[in-house]
């Protein structure tokens, strides 16, 4: 068993602590610079106020922006840590052979021969 409880919690807060910072990024500059003129153009001030009858499909889109952020991030910190385990297994050498194996294979390599 890999880790720690110890670990596992300060995960968890490191990511709720990243969910605000997302949360930030997409309420306080996303939807300023990107979505502004779509805003204007719906007679909206805010995210929020976008509404469809009762639907509320702005809370929806920015809960989509803010999924695909947090998605993109995960798989670049996942991604990476997959290359370094790939690099740390391609500078292992093999293990050497015993002296039993080493017997084997030439007795092998020998009915080989001799059966061709």
């Amino acid at each position: 068993m890999k880790g720690s409880v110890v670990d596992l919690a300060v995960a968890v807060i490191i990511g709720a602590a990243f969910g605000a910072i997302i949360s930030s990024l997409v309420d306080d500059v996303i939807t300023p610079l990107l979505l502004t003129p779509a805003l204007e153009a719906a007679n909206a001030e805010d995210l929020d106020k976008l509404t469809w009858g009762a639907v509320k499909y702005g809370k929806f889109l920015a809960a989509i922006i803010k999924f695909i952020i947090v998605a993109l991030v995960l798989f670049l910190i996942i991604k990476g840590i997959n290359s370094m385990k790939e690099k740390k297994k391609a500078v292992e050498p093999p293990p050497e052979m015993t002296m039993s194996e080493k017997l084997l294979v030439e007795i092998r390599d020998g009915l080989k021969n001799k059966n061709m």
